[in-house]
């Protein structure tokens, strides 16, 4: 591994990497220099923006993850999937530096036969691959720095920092949210007729939650969801011993092919966002409507243990508390449990993200975008934030274009290259060289006294060379 750290580290140096800093110093209220760009977010969509903003010369940055080292993203938390549902040959972290790519991380720790029968790749040892990524680039994440809130000025965005015990105040220039699946809104809870989550039985559990797996040996476990997050984690329940799991679905089969799949390529990635908004609302309402089927790997993990069942089309109306266990109410009848979780995602709902408190209500959403009629039919896509062409954040409210949102809820602007790993380095690239621009742009006065002070002599070494500078003015 030592040996391909200094390999990455010399192609990083062949590259330039990272470029010079080029951004003019800005001062913000306090009379320091402000942030050019504040990364809320240090999992993999976080350290790749850091990576990209840096070999585009923006430097004055910092990247910041309330987790603490190792904990940032799903991967070591509410993620439950023994591999990634992705290829093994995708890149997208590495920015397209070879030595940098998984395949190479792999072949150095385990050898090219072991990469050869590779399958997928498990979902811990990519976590691992992320942090040495971050180390050999040397990218700047911040751990166990949380953002307690924004706001917006004209020329720049407070931040207000907890680390620790401790609160500061920063002043940057753009700001970057990174904050994954749920970055713009929280986990879903169904509307059941009186469960409050709020006030819920401790047996129940959101998938996106911490779960102690060890605590259901020998407990019957009712799951709610039939996508990929609900038979992760009925296969890791029943790893832990789980004497039955009954995994409930509200539609008759489960979805067959994942069309997301089908985005994968340039085309799609490249020119997506330049459609117009009827043909972006059309392809993102189909495919979510069409849904993801859990991958084939899941599914088999479950159907190993003879306590897995499915039951089709009997969706849950209600979850109570009943004598120390916990009572299903379903559109078939009654179910009694020892706990139960609820694998239904992440609602797209920025009310959810205290954050962004102070702007929330002033963001444009795909609702002001498509028929009435369509948002009414579709209420989650059109909640969705309606993106500007480097993810900005768009509405009346003068500095919201400072904000880039560089999350799930980016999907219906831009596809899903804000979070997906097969489309994370278009996404990336995307978005530094949008802030790049801006930043160049608001500074355009600045740059022009800087090619007037410019005066590097060409032709100094030869005899042709004239020191215009001494000459008087004519």
């Amino acid at each position: 591994m030592e040996t391909l750290t200094r390999r990455a580290r010399l192609d990083l140096s062949h590259l330039n990497f990272p470029a010079l800093n080029w951004v003019p110093a800005v001062a913000g209220p306090d009379g320091k220099t402000m942030l050019d760009a504040l990364i809320v977010g240090g999992g993999m969509c976080g350290q790749t923006a850091a990576f990209a903003l840096l070999a585009e010369g923006v430097r004055n940055l910092r990247c910041v993850d309330r987790a603490s080292r190792g904990r940032e993203g799903p991967w070591a938390n509410f993620a439950r999937m023994e591999t990634l549902r992705s290829p093994k040959h995708l890149t997208g972290p590495d920015l397209g530096v070879p030595s940098l790519t998984y395949r190479a991380w792999h072949e150095a720790r385990f050898g090219e036969a072991a990469w050869q029968s590779l399958h997928k790749i498990p979902r811990l040892l990519w976590a691992e691959y992320l942090l040495w990524v971050r180390s050999a680039a040397e990218l700047p994440v911040e751990n166990e720095v949380e953002v307690v809130s924004l706001g917006l000025e004209k020329d720049f965005i407070t931040a207000i920092l907890r680390d620790g015990g401790a609160q500061s105040v920063v002043y940057a220039r753009k700001v970057v949210l990174a904050l994954g699946r749920e970055g713009s809104g929280a986990p879903r809870w169904p509307d059941f007729e009186t469960f409050d989550p709020e006030k819920r039985a401790a047996a129940v559990f959101h998938s996106a939650e911490d779960i102690d797996f060890e605590t259901l040996k020998g407990k019957s476990v009712g799951v709610l969801g039939a996508g990929a997050s609900a038979f992760d984690n009925a296969g890791e329940a029943l790893e832990a011993g789980a004497a039955s799991v009954t995994l409930f679905a509200r539609r008759p089969i489960l979805p067959q092919v994942n069309k997301s799949k089908w985005t994968s390529f340039p085309g799609f990635q490249e020119g997506y966002s330049s459609l117009d908004d009827a043909q972006r609302w059309r392809f993102y309402t189909y495919i979510f409507s069409e849904q993801v089927p859990p991958p084939y790997e899941s599914v088999l993990r479950c159907e190993r243990h003879p306590g897995f069942s499915i039951r089709f089309a009997e969706g849950w109306q209600d979850i109570a508390g009943q004598d120390a266990r916990v009572m299903v109410k379903t559109e078939k009848g009654r179910h009694m449990f020892d706990a139960v979780i609820v694998a239904t995602g992440f609602d797209v709902n920025l009310v959810d993200r205290a954050e962004i408190a102070s702007f929330r209500g002033s963001i444009e959403t795909w609702r002001s975008h498509v028929p009435p009629n369509e948002a009414e039919k579709f209420p989650e896509e059109a909640r969705f934030p309606y993106l500007g062409d480097a993810f900005q954040l768009q509405g009346k409210t003068p500095g919201l274009g400072r904000v880039h949102l560089f999350n799930w809820g980016a999907t219906l602007s831009h596809g899903a290259i804000a979070g997906d790993i097969p489309g994370l380095e278009v996404g990336v690239r995307r978005l530094a060289q949008g802030i790049a621009r801006d930043l160049f742009l608001a500074d355009a006065n600045l740059h022009w006294q800087r090619i007037l002070a410019h005066n590097e002599d060409e032709l100094k070494a030869t005899k042709y060379f004239v020191n215009l500078s001494s000459r008087p003015p004519a």
